[in-house]
């Protein structure tokens, strides 16, 4: 849910937020749920607005014969626009920090989906939710998985086992969407669901159900015969490919691929205004290189 505010592409994020809209009746969570995305909502916020800097123009100076050229004067036209652009991004992310009900719009579908009336929702006002505390603590001091090795609090055992206890209670399959180790491990693009949770959830629940793993959302939906689009599929495989790479955060179902329009296309106007800057540094590099080679090449037929 969280990982989206970090890497806010993609333009596939409406149809999604649509899918979990439409669905509430078919996703399981629960008031632990709301508390883990709403605790660390606003800190991944402020790390992501710390993180959005001007470029080190610096960097960009070419030499002093080069100062004339083509690609120089392109990047110092093109200097304040990308430092306006930078300045319009900081400000929406911190909009969306600010007043999440106005501008957020990840916030007000999951805060939807938390108040959403369905038997898979685990509110404060349900009795069982006492019931499923005591299990948890149970296996948290078992040492049972899904739990980290120095975890303190009881949120994931709650988590698995109000899973087991709506996949029993409605006799069905259930799938976790999750880049968690602890709910599984990956392996050339495929997840894997724990041994043990699966063995546990057939024992629990029935043995002719099962437990899916995936780390992606979308497939989810394809496995729960809910329609989505290519572009949906592809936008998330590389958002997905993107945040593996670079994070090792993790989240459970419901796991929302989630991020804000307007400030996607302020971002992808921010990517174009730098690839033509690129291209322009990378012909400085040539033509010095060209340089560079051209003297030592006249520097060897001295000799």
């Amino acid at each position: 849910m969280l990982d989206f505010y970090r890497y806010p592409q993609g333009t596939a994020v409406l149809p999604i937020l649509k899918h979990i809209d439409e669905n509430h009746d078919r996703i399981i969570t629960g008031n632990q749920v709301e508390m883990e995305y709403k605790k660390n909502r606003q800190m991944v916020i402020l790390k992501s607005i710390s993180d959005m800097k001007k470029p080190n123009w610096e960097t960009m100076k070419a030499p002093v014969i080069l100062s004339e050229a083509q690609p120089i004067q392109t990047i110092e036209k093109n200097k304040k626009e990308i430092d306006k652009q930078i300045i319009k991004l900081r400000s929406r992310m911190e909009q969306i920090l600010k007043d999440p009900i106005k501008n957020d719009v990840v916030y007000n579908t999951l805060q939807r989906l938390f108040r959403s009336v369905s038997k898979l929702n685990l509110t404060r006002e349900n009795e069982v939710r006492f019931e499923i505390r005591e299990f948890a603590k149970k296996r948290f001091d078992l040492g049972y998985p899904p739990r980290k090795p120095n975890d303190t609090s009881i949120g994931d055992p709650v988590n698995w086992e109000w899973i087991i206890y709506c996949a029993k209670d409605n006799n069905s399959n259930v799938i976790v969407v999750s880049r968690d180790s602890d709910y599984g491990n990956s392996y050339d693009g495929e997840q894997f669901i724990n041994d043990w949770l699966s063995q546990e959830f057939k024992e629990r629940v029935n043995r002719i159900k099962k437990v899916t793993l995936t780390n992606k959302l979308t497939s989810a939906f394809k496995i729960a015969s809910i329609k989505v689009s290519k572009k949906e599929k592809d936008d998330e495989d590389q958002l997905i490919d993107e945040i593996t790479a670079t994070s090792s955060a993790s989240f459970q179902f419901p796991n929302l691929s989630a991020s804000i329009e307007p400030l996607a296309e302020l971002q992808e106007a921010y990517r174009k205004l730098l690839e033509p800057i690129a291209k322009q540094q990378k012909e400085i590099q040539e033509k010095f290189k060209n340089i560079f080679e051209g003297k030592k090449s006249a520097d060897k037929n001295d000799t």
